[in-house]
């Protein structure tokens, strides 16, 4: 019998982070800070509205672009949160969480052949979505020295004459850092004079501390340059309802809700009403939800410098990326040897690229009681290893 599989997918390797993930759900009293979940609860106003369109029967397709309301919600939050102006009818699709959304923006946007500049560390599904849109992903591995925010001379070094797109992870998980406006500016002036386009991915846009997000689009000339992906389930804590969203130019999105029609039809109705409630009435949630991230960001910090482990200081998403080069052993190792003799997951750097090799991702969305306990195993981990060395 001939292979019933391509060879394109067999050559794709499977999520570093839910290796762990998995192992560790059949663990007894084992602890996982490996999984960027969010521990809060939907809040109860946006999960009643969703109980209350299911009372109501609103159980129909609605266009293949998504919700009206919710379309005109979203523009509504984005010119007020990033200065961006959009038009709800043409601008916008609502997508089966922010990871449709990148796929279906690279898949509409290259030809076979063309590449997408990568910055690593960063999300597991970008390079395999660029290779399953038949582009070519070129990696530019990020620096600790620079708190692994991209530079605008990286970005020049990577630019070749089959460049077409970059994709900027920022807020970027797992490191935690932010891009500023005066960063931005840099990487802007190399996509206008190089001709490129970008995919923003802004699904941590509203976990930022002390220092407000700043979106490439807002900047001269970037608007009609660039794809913003933005999303529910990190900022309002609705990671099952999967719901985001693309918003750019016309001609792009447009293209982009041919494909979502073709394998989606639409992204799910009672998801949709109750994302209109999170816009219009959820600000409060995400700010009491970033001041507890806060909390355990800046709890996690200081236990991480008592165990020895250095770690610069993020200031957005809510994970932190401590390094563990000099303790001997690769970073897929050190969670290996965790889960097994502490049962604490985390998850090896190299998940997210293989500049992340030495480096450790550490989610601190979860409850400051599991933190404590985790964070003691590690550091009895950490001091074992250290003695027998």
């Amino acid at each position: 019998m001939r292979d019933a599989l391509g060879k394109k997918i067999k050559d794709i390797k499977p999520s570093g982070i839910r290796k762990f993930f998995d192992i560790v759900s059949e663990m007894k009293d084992a602890i996982s800070l490996g999984v960027g979940e969010p521990d809060f609860d939907t809040p109860w106003h946006i999960r009643e509205e969703g109980i209350y369109s299911l009372e109501k029967g609103k159980t129909h397709y609605t266009s293949n672009a998504g919700l009206k309301e919710l379309k005109e919600e979203i523009v509504s939050y984005l010119n007020r949160r990033c200065g961006l102006s959009y038009d709800a009818a043409h601008d916008i699709i609502v997508t089966i969480g922010g990871s449709e959304a990148i796929d279906i923006a690279l898949r509409a946007m290259l030809d076979e052949g063309d590449e997408v500049l990568v910055p690593q560390p960063s999300y597991v599904s970008y390079v395999p979505c660029v290779t399953l849109a038949d582009g070519v992903p070129v990696i530019i591995e990020l620096k600790a020295e620079n708190e692994f925010r991209l530079t605008k001379q990286e970005l020049l070094d990577a630019v070749t004459e089959k460049t077409k797109i970059l994709i900027l992870p920022f807020p970027n998980n797992p490191t935690g850092s932010i891009m500023s406006k005066e960063d931005l500016e840099g990487i802007a002036e190399v996509i206008r004079e190089k001709d490129l386009f970008v995919i923003s991915d802004e699904i941590y846009s509203e976990l930022t501390y002390g220092k407000d997000h700043v979106s490439i689009a807002s900047l001269p000339g970037m608007r009609e340059r660039t794809i913003v992906i933005n999303g529910f389930s990190k900022s309002y804590a609705m990671t099952g309802w999967r719901l985001g969203y693309a918003a750019g130019p016309k001609n792009i999105i447009e293209q982009m809700i041919k494909i979502h029609q073709f394998a989606i039809m639409c992204a799910p109705t009672t998801s949709q009403f109750a994302a209109v409630e999170a816009l219009r009435n959820g600000d409060e949630d995400v700010a009491r939800m970033r001041e507890a991230y806060d909390q355990r960001r800046r709890f996690v910090l200081e236990r991480l410098r008592e165990i020895g482990l250095p770690c610069f200081e993020p200031l957005g998403a809510f994970y932190v990326f401590p390094c563990i080069k000099e303790l001997g052993m690769t970073s897929d190792e050190f969670a290996t040897r965790l889960l097994n003799e502490e049962k604490l997951a985390v998850v090896p750097g190299t998940a997210f690229g293989d500049c992340g090799e030495g480096f450790l991702r550490i989610s601190y969305a979860y409850s400051i009681e599991n933190l404590k306990i985790a964070l003691d195993r590690l550091e009895h981990f950490v001091k074992t290893i250290t003695e027998l060395k």
